[in-house]
């Protein structure tokens, strides 16, 4: 069956903007791969998702922010969060000693391409994982 015919499902997920939404993203994550079939994605998927959220957390304001589980073709799977920031996100440059500030390096790391895009009440960030 091709990918028009059967569709590109997709989860979808309000969030509040607290730091324990990783972990229900990362519940998110693995529920959509599994049901998919892409359970070999799980861990380069949970790591990005997590740093997503982690980043919308710590650098947005508002009360929630939004997760979205998009399969592609090719065993592809596009993640996104959407927050209620118009400002785009800047890969750091930590220094060798810093604790955090890699977020984004580990996104480029894991993901196949990633990217930002304003949204009409803010932004959105996205990442595909490929098997």
């Amino acid at each position: 069956m091709d990918q028009a015919a059967r569709g590109r499902p997709s989860y979808v997920r309000t969030l509040p903007r607290l730091e324990e939404s990783a972990a229900a993203a990362r519940r998110l994550t693995e529920h959509a791969l599994s049901a998919w079939g892409l359970d070999a994605l799980v861990p380069d998927a949970s790591l990005v998702i997590t740093e997503l959220v982690a980043n919308a957390v710590r650098h947005t304001r508002g009360e929630s922010l939004r997760v979205v589980l998009r399969r592609n073709e090719h065993d592809s799977v596009e993640i996104s969060v959407a927050d209620g920031s118009c400002e785009r996100p800047v890969r750091g440059q930590p220094e060798v000693e810093a604790v955090g500030g890699r977020g984004l390096q580990l996104v480029e790391a894991f993901a196949a391409d990633w990217g930002s895009e304003p949204g009409p009440d803010g932004k959105r960030v996205w990442a595909e994982v490929r098997g």
